[in-house]
């Protein structure tokens, strides 16, 4: 049984499935788009909210250095994605990676993993949207929309949040149309993303007291160690008491920062649909990851120059940095730049989970149904509109107070399954062309690995425990669906038949 369960499937196999006419993709991506499509998911709320929180609380000024940190750890993933994508080029990003190289039960995790991930992830971001869109309709042009349609929080009864639930929608039909229609849009709107965060810095630098910056790393201050559920793992595991500030401080804030960052590894689930991936799968995924690192570090310098950590805001640390230094105008720019900017972020998150599904489905391990492609289109249309109608239901009833951390956790699940898989592929197939080499193997994959769980274990424990509950979940459904309707596992039982009882005329 347990040869079942580990069974890999061959690259070759792989790369041959995409070129089935009812279940290929169109090419149309290149290395602009998919770093524009990197930038897009990861450029989010978390650049202009993160940052306060983390300096206030955890790292004063040193906050840029946390985002240094989590971007290392994300670099580290980075490179292993890089050579997964440009070596097997198909969509499912870890899921297909790990197919190839850990085994079939893997797989099905991380793709089950994957699906969590992009789904809780596509739904707070598109209720995120709809508090910034709502507050936007209110200030400027005085539209309140109905207590019973602007959401969950706070709701008195009924809440449905149609705002949060249109745009899922209508990102769907845009899915739906095509890829190049789906890039065509992302740069418009990283464009203006882009602009409005390079106004920020430009204009933050220009009010920055120096004397903010002192001291850079605050003195430590040990705090005690928690008991309840909400208390990160690590600590009811060992004990250890946590300290905010100091240099312990940078990396308990890299932990919460890395949020900010996450998203860039939706851009691997883009590989069969790009048109060169050995050469630019590479390119997108690192290219947009050092941009918006660079991009995360300037903010965070300017934020903590222009007012004391002591007196950020929470909520909106730029925009009330802003305003304490007499220029407000600029808090509505940013609140333009967050609006404009979660567009993208919702449909990239929409995007990676329909190719993870569509996968699965190709692969047998969901039902066939959902891996035929449009035929004007070549887009996985199927799974696009029901996954699209089912996230647009949650996020319209959905709270944002619990679901952001399991984002967290499942995209450092996907981290570390990827990092170990470069690691057995490099053995088990030295022989595979790779246009892109992860340096230092198997030391970097390692180093990838324990970046990874150090965050996973800075995560509270009632995460861990509504993330163990789902993946029992997709165990269960594993073995009553997925295992017994495997093409890879009917295809070796074919096999096996043949060799046992060959066609008459057939000689030993």
């Amino acid at each position: 049984m347990s040869s079942t369960l580990f069974r890999t499937k061959k690259v070759e196999q792989s790369i041959l499935d995409t070129e089935e006419p009812e279940h290929a993709l169109k090419k149309s991506l290149s290395a602009l788009d998919l770093t524009v499509f990197g930038v897009g998911v990861i450029i989010g709320t978390g650049i202009f909210v993160l940052t306060g929180a983390v300096a206030r609380d955890a790292a004063g000024p040193a906050v840029s250095l946390s985002f240094v940190v989590a971007g290392v750890v994300c670099a580290l993933a980075a490179l292993c994605y890089a050579e997964f994508a440009s070596t097997v080029p198909v969509a499912g990003s870890a899921y297909t990676f790990s197919y190839a190289s850990i085994g079939e039960l893997p797989a099905w995790i991380i793709g089950w993993d994957l699906v969590l991930e992009f789904a809780l992830g596509t739904a707070v971001v598109a209720v995120g949207w709809s508090g910034y869109f709502r507050s936007f309709l209110a200030d400027n042009i005085g539209w309140h929309i109905p207590a019973a349609l602007a959401g969950r929080e706070g709701a008195d009864g009924f809440g449905f949040d149609i705002c949060a639930a249109f745009l899922v929608l209508v990102l769907t039909g845009i899915l739906v149309l095509g890829m190049k229609l789906s890039a065509r849009v992302t740069q418009v709107v990283v464009a203006i993303k882009l602009t409005v965060v390079l106004i920020v810095i430009i204009a933050g630098a220009f009010v920055v007291n120096s004397a903010n910056y002192s001291p850079f790393i605050p003195p430590s201050a040990p705090t005690s160690a928690g008991t309840s559920l909400k208390t990160p793992l690590i600590q009811l595991m060992f004990g250890w008491a946590p300290s905010d500030f100091g240099v312990m401080g940078i990396f308990t804030g890299a932990s919460i920062v890395f949020f900010a960052f996450i998203g860039f590894d939706v851009v691997a689930t883009a590989a069969e649909e790009t048109r060169n991936p050995q050469r630019d799968m590479p390119r997108g995924i690192i290219g947009s990851l050092f941009i918006c690192t660079v991009l995360y570090v300037a903010v965070s310098i300017v934020v903590t120059g222009m007012q004391k950590y002591k007196s950020l805001s929470v909520e909106a640390p730029l925009a009330e940095a802003f305003k304490a230094t007499g220029h407000p105008w600029y808090a509505g720019l940013i609140s333009f730049g967050a609006t404009i900017g979660l567009i993208t972020v919702c449909m990239i998150l929409l995007l990676g989970q329909t190719r993870v599904f569509f996968a699965m489905s190709r692969d047998g391990l969901l039902p066939r149904f959902f891996s035929r492609t449009h035929p004007r289109f070549r887009t996985p249309y199927r799974p696009t509109i029901l996954l699209g109608v089912i996230i647009a239901i949650v996020s319209g009833f959905t709270s944002l107070r619990t679901l952001g951390e399991l984002v967290n956790i499942g995209t450092l699940f996907a981290f570390v399954i990827v990092a170990v898989s470069v690691i057995i592929l490099r053995r088990t197939r030295p022989d595979l062309p790779r246009a892109f080499r992860t340096p230092w193997v198997p030391v970097l994959p390692i180093l990838s690995v324990c970046a990874s769980l150090w965050l996973m274990l800075n995560l509270p424990a009632e995460t861990w425990i509504r993330f163990a509950v789902w993946m029992a979940v997709g165990i269960v459904v594993y073995f009553l669906y997925g295992r017994s309707h495997s093409r890879l596992g009917r295809h070796e039982e074919t096999t096996a038949e043949e060799i046992e009882h060959p066609p008459h005329g057939d000689t030993a």
